[in-house]
């Protein structure tokens, strides 16, 4: 879709108008599926903007950018999407709401202990891989194993995010991502983002991943180091 002009606020408006569109036409029920802005690289006026504009739930791939930027939000909801390493368990446990991107089981593992040591329970979702270029994610066969041994360690295994890929069978993933997310269990479906959201959605997404669509370009010196 054209990306919305405007105030951060009002891209919100526009972007939640066409996602409720999408997804009363894929037969379901209109605001069920939800918003994460993806705030990678974006200054912390732009988080703001998003929530001023009702957007509830927020991400962030490092946590060094989550320290200066999350720091004292209004009342949200703050994922990690970026890949988990064990020994930054205790400063995610810290600083998030959510980690979507539980992908093996000495991650989960290390997030058990830090939410344990931190007296809270952590919601988290399984990263299952469903692209053949991407990197992190467990396979579809094992994400319900990986799932009930992290439940058994005391994290609140919530469902399961996927990265579609960019070119080739997008279906075949997408429909990977939900049999997966059946298998799983919990309430989420993380699945899309801003080049392929409305296919997500029909796929039964119930969380889609937005930045550029929202925010725009990621400023210059970021693309230029991906």
């Amino acid at each position: 879709m054209p990306l919305a002009t405007g105030t951060v606020a009002e891209r919100v408006a526009a972007l939640r108008e066409r996602v409720d569109e999408v997804t009363v036409a894929a037969g379901r029920e209109r605001g069920s599926v939800a918003i994460l802005a993806v705030t990678k690289a974006q200054p912390r006026e732009a988080v703001l903007g998003a929530l001023a504009g009702g957007l509830h739930d927020v991400g962030e791939n490092y946590v060094q950018e989550a320290r200066a930027k999350y720091a004292g939000l209004p009342p949200c909801t703050r994922h990690f999407i970026g890949h988990v390493q064990s020994n930054k368990a205790k400063a995610i446990v810290g600083l998030f709401d959510v980690v979507q991107s539980v992908d093996r089981l000495d991650a989960g593992l290390a997030l058990a202990k830090a939410a344990r040591d931190a007296g809270r329970r952590l919601r988290v979702l399984i990263q299952v891989n469903v692209s053949p270029v991407e990197r992190f994610g467990t396979t579809p066969a094992e994400a319900p194993r990986l799932a009930a041994r992290l439940r058994d360690e005391g994290l609140d295994v919530d469902g399961v995010m996927a990265i579609g890929p960019l070119e080739g069978d997008i279906e075949t993933a997408f429909r990977s991502a939900q049999a997966t997310f059946r298998a799983v269990g919990g309430t989420t479906l993380s699945l899309g983002m801003s080049a392929d959201w409305e296919r997500a959605i029909r796929r039964g997404s119930t969380m889609v991943r937005l930045g550029t669509a929202l925010f725009g370009p990621r400023p210059l010196k970021e693309r230029n180091a991906a």
